[in-house]
């Protein structure tokens, strides 16, 4: 069988790059452990080197600038470890932040697309297609969404409607008129702190935040907090009220 190492150099060259900060990070880590036994191994020799140079009197002892001339090649290697370790650490750091830059900037660039088509449809074909387009494709999300209800539901109480964030595929009870409030109170915060976070609006409505709640959310400059609503019919016959946003919450909501 014959081997195609170019092949097999493109694959392995390929997982490097998907992988570089984990790589990074545990040569990183990897390195100070190393330099640090590096460092306690080197003590035995740079004691004893001490201890030659160490003058004939009883209560001589080495001055700091002494010990450090004397000693200092014994740690050159824990050094050099130490060094790279930090580079490396550093340089996973780096690629994280550039990925994360490509990513916020890929996320603004399908928000601007995706707010642009909106636009023409509702000059094209009204608002009231787009807001038939709206439904449908939450109504989609809703009937499309694969995971058991039991792992998401958030229990509410039992006189609750079950929602749906057709945005975040998070399933809860509440009610409109919470909803509604909640929409008021936060809109109203907006005012004064001029943005809130998808968690804001999750804990107002005494459910749990997300992991990515608390890094999108709505800025007053592109307008305030704005819910729209869909009902459909589960697997179970039972209502479901479908909420989705007409300002869609975004990456770097906090910064101007």
């Amino acid at each position: 069988m014959k081997v195609d190492f170019k092949e097999m150099g493109r694959n392995i060259g390929g997982f490097a790059s998907k992988y570089s900060p984990e790589i990074l990070t545990g040569i990183g880590i990897t390195g100070m452990i190393v330099t640090t036994v590096m460092a306690v191994n080197a003590t035995p020799k740079a004691l004893r080197i001490m201890d030659e140079n160490r003058k004939e009197e009883a209560d001589y002892q080495l001055t700091k600038l002494e010990v450090v001339k004397l000693t200092w090649k014994c740690y050159i290697p824990s050094i050099m470890t130490g060094v790279m370790s930090t580079s490396c650490i550093i340089g996973a750091s780096s690629v994280n932040a550039k990925r994360n830059a490509a990513l916020a900037t890929a996320y603004t660039l399908s928000e601007t697309a995706l707010k642009g088509y909106r636009e023409k449809v509702i000059s094209t074909l009204g608002e009231e297609k787009d807001r038939e387009i709206r439904d449908s494709v939450s109504k989609d999300k809703f009937d499309s969404r694969s995971h058991p209800r039991s792992e998401v539901l958030i229990a509410g109480s039992k006189n609750d409607i079950l929602c749906y964030d057709a945005a975040f595929g998070r399933e809860f009870r509440s009610d409109i008129d919470k909803i509604n409030r909640v929409e008021t109170l936060l809109n109203k915060r907006m005012l004064s702190e001029m943005y809130i976070s998808l968690n804001d609006f999750y804990y107002e409505l005494g459910i749990e935040g997300t992991e990515v709640g608390d890094d999108v959310g709505w800025n007053i400059e592109d307008g305030f907090l704005d819910i729209h609503y869909t009902s459909s019919i589960n697997e179970n016959n039972e209502l479901y009220v479908i909420i989705d946003y007409h300002v869609a919450p975004k990456h770097r909501f906090d910064r101007a």
